[in-house]
């Protein structure tokens, strides 16, 4: 059963949320060609440490093993839960980098996709999608009664632009836990008209549309981890934690405008 946070809780959940959004700032500018997916992993983990920050998907529990990093990064076909490693960042990579903390028992978590150099217009153009069709949920939510109002909207958007919308992994409320009910689609299905959510002050998601540049069919891989996309084309995640509030939509996962 999904719990609504009340003004205070959600002034606490922005404190790990700042520095999600610190971290993934730091993640970005250490992505460059060359740089290996540990060495943004160990940049982030340093970020954390720095605010006495609690990583939420280090130690996380999988179906073959605990996840062993702070940071998911995903490369190109690559779609979600990708594990840092030696593999080297290069020209015309798209890297997904999704990561999550928790301070004083409130979590953050936030994923954005980084274009590395001079990146194939038409992933360019992918990437672009998916952050608009990230803004357009935020956007929608202070303007709908239900979520699945706002997931058709994103559906159709990606649909339109001529991709298509992962639906083996959805957004998810959070809050003292990382994963919370409800569970957020990026589409429409039977399931979500069932048990569809109502928009109201106090609910406190995790958006994360993932787009994929061909098929949206996906598959994991021998790690237990990695999930890729079945025919090989590129993949685009971002995410933010956003609040519902007396005052409107608040992005949790957002640097403050001085930094």
């Amino acid at each position: 059963m999904r719990t609504l946070k009340s003004p205070r809780e959600v002034e606490l959940m922005r404190v790990s949320g700042r520095v999600v959004a610190q971290a993934l700032s730091v993640a970005r500018s250490k992505c460059v060609p060359g740089v290996t997916t540990q060495e943004i992993d160990q940049a982030v983990e340093e970020v954390f440490r720095e605010h006495s920050a609690l990583s939420l998907f280090k130690g996380y529990p999988g179906p073959k093993s605990e996840f062993p990093s702070v940071i998911c990064i995903s490369v190109n076909e690559e779609v979600v839960h990708g594990i840092p490693g030696q593999r080297q960042i290069r020209e015309g990579d798209i890297v997904s980098i999704d990561t999550g903390c928790k301070i004083a028992g409130w979590c953050g978590d936030s994923a954005i996709t980084v274009m590395v150099g001079e990146v194939d217009p038409e992933v360019r153009r992918l990437v672009q999608i998916t952050e608009e069709v990230l803004q357009l949920a935020i956007d929608e939510m202070a303007n709908q009664e239900r979520w699945s109002q706002v997931a058709e909207k994103m559906e159709c958007y990606v649909r339109d632009a001529g991709f298509s919308s992962v639906e083996n992994y959805v957004g998810h409320g959070i809050g003292q836990a990382l994963h919370e009910e409800p569970q957020i689609p990026n589409f429409v299905n039977a399931a979500l008209r069932r048990n569809d959510v109502l928009l109201e002050p106090g609910l406190v998601v995790a958006v994360e549309p993932m787009v994929n540049m061909g098929s949206k069919e996906t598959y994991p891989c021998s790690d237990g981890w990695t999930v890729v996309t079945k025919d090989g084309k590129p993949s685009a995640h971002c995410e933010h934690t956003v609040a519902i509030t007396p005052d409107g939509v608040r992005i949790l996962t957002e640097l403050d405008e001085q930094g």
